[in-house]
């Protein structure tokens, strides 16, 4: 027994290797009611480390927004005396990031067998995605679609009864690192697709008459990284020229808008656009990809977190798209599909307009590549949890959010152009 419990102390280890990184990390909520205190949060973001959840730069707070941000131990009573002081109305989130980041395994025994309940880390993915097409070879095939930063191959599963000139929807995980919910739910479906066929109408329905591309995770090289280093880490890791800090926002380095509105030039930034639209090995990958099956791709679903939002073009402009009203009685309806389930509530519309406006990315990319059905999940929570939600979430969160993929889906098969 003894022995045994070393083991399992040295598997825990082992699946933690940032352990106390994090500890006395505080996340707090801000709600700034006016000018002058956004400008004081400003100036915060820019005297101390600031690390903006919600939204991801301090660029983007305005008046009255729900502002999430973490701050360094040593600097969190230091925060929260200025908060006091200046009046600004605040809470705090996350009192220990650490306890909150132990908490978000349910055991502290890792395996590394691959778990549909668990956050899996990339080999384990990985090895994943070779069996589950190998074990359902009649409806799933797995490709390279590129590699990344790194030279880490970036695996497509193809998921679909083949059939003659089939439509396609496109649907990828895992674009900032962190969100580790995202991967998890690409997993999710997957898995429901493979096991549901056959028995349930509606996915047989879809999987007879639809191909589904899904990439398990787009940032590979950060979500290795947030498994081994910093699990707070959001870019890619590609070096940058003339400065020290690594990568890029995948998400906006597409060309949409690129690096005007909520993206920065810095290379420093959480919001960096990267040197040029598709800089990035990654998100040219997944573009390649795209434009090479422009005529068969119908619909684009991107998978983040966190604050439950089903967004629409645009991001990059707060004019609207031409199809905006189709495109958001489609999200209506489909965050109702999800809140059916858990009574999970969504906020949805277009991205500029529903959140705050961010150029370069990939929904607002596709959807001007003329994929009519483009749309961006933000999974739970609203923050609570935040990035680190716990495992005993994944099996809910997955389960209503399948709701609102399969009602897209089935809207787009009933509507192809």
């Amino acid at each position: 027994m003894w022995a045994l419990l070393v083991l399992l102390g040295a598997a825990a280890v082992s699946a933690h290797p940032q352990d106390l990184a994090f500890s006395g990390q505080k996340v707090f909520r801000v709600i700034p009611q006016n000018d002058k205190q956004v400008e004081f949060i400003n100036s915060l973001a820019s005297n101390m480390q600031v690390d903006f959840w919600q939204p991801d730069s301090v660029t983007l707070v305005r008046p009255k927004m729900q502002v999430d941000f973490r701050v360094e131990a040593d600097k969190s009573f230091e925060v929260e005396d200025l908060l006091k002081d200046s009046g600004v109305e605040y809470r705090v989130l996350i009192d220990n990031l650490q306890a909150a980041l132990d908490a978000q395994f349910d055991s502290k025994a890792r395996t590394t067998t691959h778990s549909y309940e668990k956050y899996n880390n990339w080999e384990t993915i990985a090895a994943w995605t070779a069996d589950i097409a190998a074990q359902n070879a009649d409806l799933v095939s797995r490709s390279v679609i590129g590699e990344t930063y790194e030279g880490r191959p970036m695996y497509l599963l193809k998921v679909g009864k083949s059939g003659p000139s089939k439509k396609a929807i496109f649907m990828d995980c895992g674009f900032h690192a962190r969100e580790w919910i995202s991967p998890a739910f690409c997993q999710w479906f997957v898995k429901e697709a493979v096991e549901t066929y056959g028995k349930d109408t509606a996915m047989t329905t879809l999987l007879n008459s639809l191909d589904f591309y899904v990439l398990p995770v787009v940032n590979i090289d950060g979500y290795v990284y947030t498994w081994t280093n910093n699990r707070m880490w959001r870019k890619t890791r590609s070096k940058n020229a003339d400065s020290n800090c690594i990568g890029t926002d995948p998400n906006r380095n597409f060309n949409a808008g690129w690096c005007t509105l909520g993206a920065s030039k810095d290379p420093c930034d959480s919001t960096y656009c990267g040197s040029a639209p598709e800089s990035e090995k990654e998100t040219k990958a997944l573009a390649d990809f795209i434009r090479e099956h422009l005529s068969t791709i119908k619909a684009y679903l991107t998978i983040h977190s966190y604050s439950q939002l089903l967004l629409f073009p645009y991001s990059y402009t707060y004019k609207l798209p031409s199809t905006y009203k189709e495109l958001n009685s489609i999200a209506q309806a489909a965050s109702k599909q999800l809140a059916s389930l858990h009574n999970t509530k969504y906020t949805y519309g277009p991205g500029a307009k529903t959140i705050y406006p961010a150029a370069g990315g990939s929904d607002d990319w596709a959807y001007d590549q003329g994929i009519k059905y483009s749309f961006t999940f933000e999974l739970r929570d609203t923050g609570r949890y935040g990035f680190i939600l716990p495992e005993s979430q994944i099996k809910p969160t997955c389960e209503e959010t399948l709701l609102a993929v399969k009602y897209i889906a089935n809207y787009v098969l009933e509507h192809l152009y």
